[in-house]
């Protein structure tokens, strides 16, 4: 496989882990808002991707891949709300701890990552296509 094709897998495997890094930020910013189902329960935590290298064995090349989204542990918003069925004994309520600009930056970076390799894909092919050009002269 030549070094342009390698290229392609690599770019391509990057694209697939930003767009799992999009799918899981989309679910944080859906879920910035909810509360516990049961009065004093712990709310939606905000999830981040954990990615990994791997060793592709059809080209040799090590791609990114994500394998898994684990949940961070920082502090819930809090309000009392005495009124809100989740409400604890002392009425208040635990909100998640999503911070929605902090997921639009993050969505910014995964967009502009996707964007770069992209880039790379178009560059590669159009690499590839020139060299089949060249070779039929």
């Amino acid at each position: 496989m030549s070094d342009i094709s390698k290229a392609i897998v690599i770019a391509a495997a990057g694209m697939r882990a930003q767009s799992s890094r999009m799918r899981i930020i989309s679910e944080n910013v859906a879920n910035a808002n909810s509360t516990a189902k049961e009065p004093g329960g712990i709310p939606y935590q905000r999830q981040t991707p954990v990615f990994s290298s791997v060793l592709d064995k059809e080209t040799g090349a090590q791609i990114v891949r994500m394998d898994r989204a684990v949940s961070k542990s920082s502090d819930f918003i809090v309000k009392h709300q005495p009124e809100h069925p989740a409400a604890d004994a002392d009425g208040y309520v635990k909100y998640s701890n999503v911070n929605r600009l902090v997921e639009m930056m993050d969505m910014r970076q995964a967009a502009k990552s996707f964007e770069a390799n992209l880039s790379v894909i178009e560059n590669s092919r159009a690499m590839l296509q020139r060299t089949l050009e060249l070779l039929k002269r």
